[in-house]
């Protein structure tokens, strides 16, 4: 019967990239304390590290999240336009009848 692969949730992942980048202890004792490979836990600091940085750019995410504000209210003002004129339209067509 073959082994299950383990899936580890992010949480986890989290907290063993943390202590690999305090560099308190090797990445071997950090293997043996968690029951990972060295490896795995090289992969998990390199993905942290390369993440970091887009955690701090929060001024790029709020301009775009105002800019997609902005064009969904300019949006949502198009429709209550267009409502307003298909509800002229009705009442004058209906007097046409």
């Amino acid at each position: 019967m073959p082994k299950r692969r383990k899936i580890h949730t992010a949480d986890f992942k989290a907290k063993v990239a943390l202590a690999a980048l305090k560099e308190l202890k090797t990445a071997s004792q950090l293997a043996s304390q968690f029951k990972l490979h060295p490896t795995q836990i090289h992969q998990w600091k390199r993905i942290a590290q390369e993440g970091l940085p887009e955690l701090f750019e929060r001024g790029a995410c709020k301009r775009q999240s105002d800019e997609a504000q902005a064009r969904e209210d300019e949006l949502y003002q198009e429709i209550g336009k267009l409502k307003m004129e298909l509800e002229w339209l009705k009442k004058k067509s209906a007097g046409l009848d």
